[in-house]
């Protein structure tokens, strides 16, 4: 996500690297490749201008700490132009109706259907929500199926009419059948067009009008980048609706269309999508992406997902194996569960600090568990309980059957052995300071 933006601003801020302080010629010279990294993430001239501009203008002048270099400076100050270009603050959902009606809008290709379904399964699984999908797509052969298979898949009921083909109508009557059937939100999914038209526009109105919805949010695939603004600008123009969703961002490493909506619009970013499966959508954080574009991670997100996943019994259970030496390769194979759980490998591993950069140019793929997954199944329940066993002829017929190598399940056996060690030890330090906890790691190595 934004690889190429953060690459370059990076090189931007070195060169600022050595001076004592700052001066016009190098604020200049830092914001001459500030700027030429916003267009060539897309960003439009104009808004590219005004945030140099803004940035000059907060940096000339201001004297630098000590403890501050000049390049730390302009880092903290193009921070905050990032997070105030973005919407300086995440924005809530509107979900007060009963039901509460979500209109889905934008072009064909963009997400919406995916987005939708991610949207019910957020709503109900974070939310504590009831809600209810509504098929207003009459015109795309698959589009009723698709979101027939994806309200199965995450357990929401979708709401069609395979004999009447007026939009405007189903969406009525679905209002109706959610207050029957005790639904406290619905999201209507509409049709898209493959480019901007009157007839669409007209449709999406009339719905809008007849439904009367809470919110109305515009989904955009942010990989069209600027073209994304220009269509973001005219629905608006339309439709007045309330929030931006940028999908497809996981696989965008320019950015423009999220630096640039909430600009032109006036109107906030709510969600990010950044993959296929329903749990890939994030509220979208103006600060937190701010950081993540200048490689400062994402600390608080990390948490939230990890948190996401985190149950209070297993874990308790968890800690008494550990305390016992209990911990097995069943164990091991339920914490790699609960990671994938959390969403992308390199997208997580992104939001430590530092390992942004460190992880630009490999790729990392959600497969990366998938040799140790193997070799783990092809242990027996003795040997997952207790690995002292596996000899050398076990190894080979594990290897043989996950279809990797003896230094892959050897590899593997270390790695387990060692991460027990260290959650024993962390264990029975458990009181004790972290600085003796790694003094003794330290010792045992």
């Amino acid at each position: 996500m934004f690889e190429g933006l953060s690459d370059k601003l990076d090189r931007a801020f070195k060169v600022l690297k050595g001076h004592g302080h700052i001066t016009e010629i190098n604020v200049a010279d830092t914001l001459k490749d500030v700027r030429k990294a916003l267009l060539d993430a897309d960003v439009s001239f104009k808004i590219a201008k005004q945030f140099t501009d803004q940035v000059k203008e907060k940096a000339l002048g201001q004297n630098v700490l000590t403890a501050v270099s000049p390049g730390q400076l302009m880092v903290k100050i193009v921070h905050d132009e990032l997070v105030g270009l973005m919407g300086m603050q995440k924005s809530d959902l509107n979900l007060k109706g009963e039901p509460a009606v979500i209109l889905i809008a934008g072009l064909q290709g963009s997400g919406k259907t995916t987005f939708s379904a991610k949207l019910a399964n957020y709503l109900k699984t974070k939310k504590g929500k009831r809600p209810m999908l509504v098929a207003c797509d009459v015109y795309r052969p698959a589009a009723i199926e698709q979101l027939r298979v994806l309200g199965e898949q995450i357990e929401v009921e979708v709401f069609s009419d395979l004999v009447d083909k007026d939009p405007v109508k189903i969406a009525k009557q679905s209002i109706s059948y959610a207050k029957d059937k005790g639904y406290n939100v619905v999201i209507v999914d509409t049709a898209g067009r493959l480019a901007i038209d009157e007839q669409m526009m007209d449709e999406i109105s009339n719905i809008k009008k007849s439904v009367n919805p809470h919110e109305t949010l515009f989904v955009v695939d942010s990989m069209t980048g600027q073209d994304a603004v220009n269509t973001a600008k005219t629905f608006n123009e339309r439709l007045d609706y309330e929030g931006v969703v940028l999908t497809k961002l996981d696989g965008d490493t320019r950015g423009g269309a999220a630096l640039s909506i909430k600009s032109v619009v006036n109107k906030p970013i709510k969600f990010v999508g950044l993959g296929e499966k329903m749990e890939a959508i994030d509220v979208f954080y103006p600060e937190r992406m701010a950081d993540r574009i200048l490689g400062m991670g994402d600390i608080v997100s990390l948490v939230e997902k990890a948190q996401e996943q985190f149950d209070e019994e297993e874990a308790q259970k968890l800690q008494r194996k550990i305390a016992k030496n209990q911990f097995d390769f069943d164990d091991f194979l339920s914490q790699i569960k609960q990671i994938k759980k959390m969403g992308n490998v390199k997208d997580l591993l992104g939001m430590i600090p530092g390992m942004g950069k460190a992880l630009r140019n490999i790729d990392i793929d959600d497969n990366a568990f998938k040799g140790i997954e193997a070799i783990i199944h092809s242990m027996t329940p003795a040997e997952r309980k207790d690995p002292v066993i596996i000899n050398g002829s076990r190894r080979k017929r594990i290897a043989a059957g996950s279809g990797t190598t003896i230094p892959d399940v050897n590899r593997l056996i270390k790695q387990f052995d060692d991460t027990r060690k260290m959650m024993k030890m962390v264990t029975a330090n458990k009181g004790r300071n972290m600085a003796n906890v790694m003094r003794n790691m330290k010792n045992s190595n």
